[in-house]
């Protein structure tokens, strides 16, 4: 772990979405804390960093990152994914409990954080298995693991058929004030699926999964939502139907956030056209219209967070028939640069696009961070948003699957600082 942060931070576009600042101020770092944001600064012996015509950020959240430590058949360790992360700007990552061994005990929590910090680069906040074992039949000890260090509960995808479990579930979490992190998806409707049902499957002979095996699950868990009054959080919605689902539910007042994958927002199911591996994830790519979409709730606010949903796979994963390959894509260093691609396109505003980043993931985890207070450890990151770069060229994460790799995308991070340490610094 490096030294405390002793940085002047000089002439940046300092924004954070929290307080809606947007000027071009002197960013001062003193023993790791954020003392000062005005004007003009000066710091004798602090490091001086030049960030005239780049911005600075509040350290990035990612409210969904699988990592490969423990086990799990993904490739990499959490010291290689979390370095990846601070080169892309994230601060802040939530791992899914799907890891092996399943994270439903205190010694797996114990040696996840033991791990990330000793690796340095990027805090990890844990999440808890919300069933043993994840297979949707008993309750996990939640409030123990909470006491562990898991910031919430979820099943990583994984269903939960019982409704009465669901239930259960639920109540649990609402009394020990417990965040549900949960991705919906009907198990019948979708076994055996690889791609969205629609012409792109049917024409490539692909077995379908519905947007209603989401959009049914969803609505289930909604429900139930209103009855036990748990905080929900759900993860990588995929399909215009969810979005009015959850536009409804915010409308009549529910504690439910949302999120959804950069991927859904950028790709469609014509990018499985040629059988591209690269491009099977789950829940699938849907269609145009789903897509645009989601874009729109992005930009409303009824989506909250945009998170990479990062698996990162060895190459065997994605070398078989398209129905036989593993689902997943490695998001976390292209999540910036295609957010701000999005912004390029004129589908977001930057503030907007960096809010879905930070103070939204932040507010959806339940967590201080996002955000860039004074007085606090800082977490931060300084961006060259103009730069332009091929991911390929500088790839750290361990999983290359990833249908970006060659592209050509906005943003090069130029420094990263983590709870008042520098975490990444680039030429």
């Amino acid at each position: 772990m490096s030294q405390k942060a002793h940085l002047l931070i000089r002439k940046g576009r300092v924004i954070d979405p929290n307080t809606g600042r947007d000027e071009v101020l002197d960013v001062l770092i003193e023993n790791g804390r954020l003392v000062r944001i005005a004007a003009s600064l000066d710091a004798p012996g602090a490091e001086i960093i030049n960030a005239e015509g780049m911005l600075v950020l509040p350290g990035l959240v990612d409210t969904c990152v699988h990592l490969s430590e423990p086990g799990g058949g993904r490739s990499g360790s959490i010291a290689s994914e979390t370095r990846a992360a601070a080169s892309a700007g994230i601060t802040h990552l939530c791992a899914q409990p799907n890891t092996d061994p399943v994270i439903d005990s205190t010694a797996v929590v114990r040696l996840i954080r033991e791990r990330s910090f000793k690796a340095g680069f990027a805090k990890v906040l844990p999440l808890a298995a919300m069933t043993q074992q994840l297979e949707g039949r008993q309750l996990a000890e939640m409030a123990t693991l909470k006491e562990a260090g898991c910031i919430g509960v979820s099943n990583a995808g994984r269903p939960v058929q019982d409704a009465l479990v669901l239930k259960r579930s639920f109540e649990y979490a609402a009394t020990f004030d417990i965040p549900v992190m949960m991705r919906p998806q009907d198990a019948a409707l979708s076994a055996g699926g690889c791609a969205h049902e629609g012409p792109v499957a049917s024409r490539l002979g692909l077995p379908g999964i519905p947007a209603v095996a989401e959009t049914i699950e969803l609505s289930r868990a909604l429900i139930l939502c209103e009855a036990t009054g748990v905080r929900l959080h759900v993860q990588q919605i995929s399909c215009s139907a969810s979005t009015a689902l959850i536009r409804d539910a915010k409308a009549r007042g529910l504690p439910v956030t949302a999120d959804v994958s950069i991927h859904h927002l950028l790709l469609d199911e014509s990018a499985l056209e040629g059988f591209n591996s690269d491009c099977h994830i789950q829940p699938p790519l849907r269609s145009r219209e789903d897509r645009e979409a989601l874009l729109v709730a992005v930009a409303d606010g009824t989506i909250d967070a945009v998170c990479s949903q990062h698996i990162p796979l060895g190459s065997s994963s994605k070398q078989a028939p398209f129905p036989s390959t593993r689902a997943g894509i490695a998001g976390i260093e292209t999540l910036l640069p295609l957010m701000l691609k999005l912004v390029d396109q004129g589908a977001l505003t930057l503030h907007r696009a960096i809010a879905l980043l930070s103070s939204g993931p932040a507010r959806c985890l339940g967590q201080q961070i996002g955000h860039l207070e004074i007085g606090r450890n800082a977490s931060l990151c300084v961006v060259d948003a103009a730069a332009m770069r091929t991911p390929i060229d500088d790839w750290l994460s361990a999983g290359k699957n990833s249908p970006w790799l060659d592209a050509e995308l906005p943003g090069n991070v130029r420094l990263t600082v983590c709870e008042g340490r520098v975490t990444w610094l680039s030429d």
